[in-house]
C-alpha cells in the first residue's frame, strides 16, 4: 500500500473533497493527516466526558438550498439526504449589536435594503446606490465563471460581469464614501467581515458583494449533527470507493525529482509513492518547508514569501448548565462596543489588543437542539470569539503552554470575551460549568497553518481572483486545494476548491458536470448510517464505520505501517 494514483495532503474540507472526487472518478487516492482527526478547521471536540462538543470553524454556511454551490458539489458525491442543513432565522440570521442600534440581518437582499433604509431613513439614496452595486456583483459572481489569466478568459468574464469588471476590485471605503454612508451605516454593512477577516480598506467590492450574496440569496445554515457530519461523509466516500484517510500522519517532506512529484515522505521516514500529490496544507509551508526552495523558480519563492496571511482568531469554549433556546433566537450574533471596524484590525496588524474588543458569539445547540452529541438535555454550548494579532504576539508553538505570560494573556481575553458575551445573555458567568480557550499559537499546533491563521493567505484586493494561486503548480504533479486557492476561504469556499482542484487533475469540467446533475459517486457503496452513528468516531482512524464500509483490516492496517 504504498503506491498510490494520488495522495493528498491534509484533511480539510478542501483535501477531503478533492479526494472524494478523485477517488469517485477511480483514482486509488490516500489523504494524510497530522492531527488524530481528519476535517481540519471542520472539525469538533468533546469536553467533560463528552458531555459538550465544540466547534472548531463550522458556525455558519450560506448556499445549501437546493441549487447551492454546498448541495450541487455534495450531490455530487451521492451526498444528497444523507447531509442535511438547518436553517437559521431566515428573519435574522445574524444579530448586529452596536451601542445605539440591534440590527438583525434577514436572508433576503430586498427586507435587507428595506431594513437598511428603516434604520437610515435620511441615508436612502445612498443605501439604495450601495446595496444596488453590491446585489449586482453578487449576482454577476453567482452566475459566471472566474476568469483565468488568459486574455481571452479575462475578456469573456469582462462581458459577462460588467459591475465586477467595472468598480469590483476598488476597496469598500471607496463604495462608502461615494455613498456617502455614516459611520454607523458603514459597520452595519461591514459588521460581518469577520467570516473573511480583512478590514474594509483591504477589501474589495466584489468580495463583499460576494459574501452577501451567498447569505441574502439563499440563507445561513448548520448542518444537522454538528460539524463532524461533512468530513465523516466524505470519509466514507473516499474509503468506501477504494480510497484511505490516515490520520497521525505528518508529511514532512513533498518529494521532487526531475521537475515532478514522486511521492511524500513522513515524520519517522516512511516513504509513499504517487504521480500526483495535491497539498491542502498550508500555503507557505507546503512551497517553502515541504518542497522546499531548491525545487522552486526565484520567482514562486519571492511570491509565497510576500503573500498576507489572514489574522487568526482567538476563541472561548463554554459548556452552560441553561437551555439557550429559552434566551437566543436561532441567530449568530456580532457585537461592537463602537462603529471602527478598520480600527479593530488595525490594531490587530500593529500587534495591539484593544480594551474594547467586538465578539462572535454562536451556539450549536441553538442551531441544532437535536443533536444528541452537543450537550445533555436543558445545557447547551456557547463559541465566543475574536480577530487577534499574529506574528511574535504570540510565543512559539514549543512549550508555549507552559509560558507564564501566554497563560495571563490567555486568562483574561478569556475573561473579557465572557464579560462581553454577557452583554447578550445576562447572568452567563453563574451557568458555566465548563470553560476552555484557544488562541492563533493552538490553532497552529493543531493544523499547522501559518501565524495560525484559519483562513490561508489574506483575502484582501491585491491577494484575492486570479492574484490568488490556482491549483495548478510549476512541478508537475504537484497541486493546490484549500482556503488560500483561487475559490477563497470559508466551508463553501473549501469545499469548491477541492471541486475544482479535482477537475484540473482529471482533466474534465468536472464542476460544470456536477452543476448539470451528474453524481461521479456511487451512492450504493455509501456506508448505511443508523442513530447511533458518531461522526466524531467516523472521523479516526479506528472507526467502526470504516469497518463497515468494507475497507479490509489488512489494508487499513497495512497504510499505518
Amino acid at each position: 500500500m504504498n503506491d498510490w494514483d494520488a495522495i493528498v495532503i491534509g484533511s480539510g474540507l478542501g483535501g477531503l473533497t478533492c479526494a472524494a472526487y478523485l477517488t469517485a472518478a477511480g483514482k486509488r487516492t490516500l489523504v494524510l493527516e497530522q492531527n488524530q482527526v481528519a476535517g481540519g478547521c471542520s472539525q469538533v471536540f468533546r469536553r467533560k466526558g463528552n458531555r459538550y462538543e465544540f466547534d472548531v470553524g463550522m458556525h455558519y454556511i450560506g448556499e445549501c438550498h437546493p441549487g447551492g454551490r454546498m448541495t450541487t458539489a455534495l450531490r455530487g458525491l451521492g451526498l444528497d439526504g444523507r447531509v442535511e442543513f438547518r436553517q437559521l432565522d431566515p428573519d435574522g440570521h445574524s444579530t448586529l449589536v452596536f451601542p445605539d442600534l440591534t440590527f438583525r440581518v434577514p436572508s433576503d437582499w430586498d427586507t435587507y435594503l428595506a431594513r437598511l433604509i428603516e434604520a437610515f431613513p435620511d441615508q436612502k439614496r445612498g443605501l439604495r446606490l450601495c446595496v444596488g452595486i453590491l446585489r449586482r456583483i453578487g449576482t454577476e459572481l453567482r452566475s459566471t465563471v472566474l476568469p483565468g489569466r488568459s486574455v481571452r478568459s479575462l475578456l469573456r468574464f469582462a462581458r459577462t460581469a460588467p459591475t465586477v469588471t467595472t468598480v469590483g476590485q476598488l476597496p469598500l471605503t471607496w463604495l462608502f464614501a461615494a455613498c456617502r454612508l455614516s459611520p454607523l451605516a458603514r459597520a452595519v454593512i461591514v459588521a460581518e467581515s469577520g467570516d473573511y477577516g480583512a478590514p474594509p480598506s483591504r477589501t474589495s467590492v466584489a468580495l463583499h458583494g460576494g459574501f452577501l450574496d451567498h447569505y441574502l440569496t439563499g440563507g445561513a445554515w448548520y448542518p444537522r449533527g454538528g460539524g463532524q457530519v461533512l468530513p465523516a461523509h466524505l470519509i466514507d466516500v473516499i474509503e468506501t470507493h477504494a480510497g484511505q484517510v490516515r490520520t497521525k500522519a505528518r508529511v514532512t517532506d513533498i518529494l521532487v525529482e526531475d521537475g515532478a512529484v514522486v511521492g511524500v515522505q513522513l515524520a519517522g521516514g516512511e516513504t509513499i509513492h504517487a504521480p500526483i500529490v495535491v497539498s491542502g496544507a498550508d500555503l507557505k509551508r507546503t512551497y517553502l518547508d515541504l518542497v522546499g526552495r531548491e525545487h522552486l523558480a526565484p520567482g514562486t519563492v519571492t511570491r509565497v514569501e510576500k503573500y498576507r496571511m489572514a489574522l487568526p482568531l482567538f476563541s472561548v469554549y463554554l459548556g452552560l448548565d441553561i437551555d439557550l433556546a429559552d434566551q437566543l433566537p436561532n441567530s449568530t450574533y456580532w457585537c461592537y462596543p463602537h462603529t471602527d471596524v478598520e480600527g479593530v484590525y488595525r490594531a490587530a496588524y500593529a500587534g495591539r489588543i484593544p480594551d474594547e474588543l467586538p465578539i462572535f458569539l454562536t451556539s450549536a445547540t441553538t442551531k441544532d437542539p437535536g443533536n444528541p452529541h452537543a450537550a445533555p438535555p436543558g445545557h447547551s454550548t456557547l463559541e465566543v470569539m475574536c480577530l487577534a494579532p499574529h506574528g511574535t504576539f504570540w510565543p512559539s508553538v514549543d512549550g508555549y503552554r507552559k509560558n507564564p505570560d501566554y497563560l495571563e494573556l490567555k486568562e483574561r481575553l478569556t475573561e473579557h470575551l465572557i464579560d462581553r458575551a454577557s452583554t447578550v445573555i445576562p447572568h452567563l458567568r453563574q451557568h458555566i460549568v465548563w470553560r476552555e480557550a484557544s488562541s492563533p499559537v493552538t490553532h497552529e499546533r493543531f493544523t499547522l497553518s501559518s501565524l495560525g491563521s484559519s483562513y490561508g493567505i489574506e483575502m484582501a484586493a491585491d491577494q484575492i481572483g486570479p492574484r490568488r494561486p490556482g491549483p495548478r503548480t510549476e512541478i508537475r504533479g504537484l497541486w493546490l486545494t484549500g482556503a488560500s486557492t483561487t475559490w477563497g476561504n470559508g466551508i463553501v469556499g473549501a469545499v469548491c476548491s477541492g471541486l475544482g482542484t479535482a477537475g484540473a487533475i482529471l482533466r474534465r469540467p468536472l464542476s460544470a458536470e456536477v452543476k448539470a446533475g451528474a453524481v461521479i459517486a456511487d451512492p450504493s457503496k455509501l456506508t448505511p448510517v443508523g442513530p447511533d452513528w458518531d461522526p466524531l468516531a467516523a472521523s479516526k482512524p479506528s472507526s467502526p464505520l470504516r469497518d463497515r464500509a468494507g475497507v479490509t483490516t489488512r489494508n487499513a492496517s497495512a497504510g499505518r505501517g
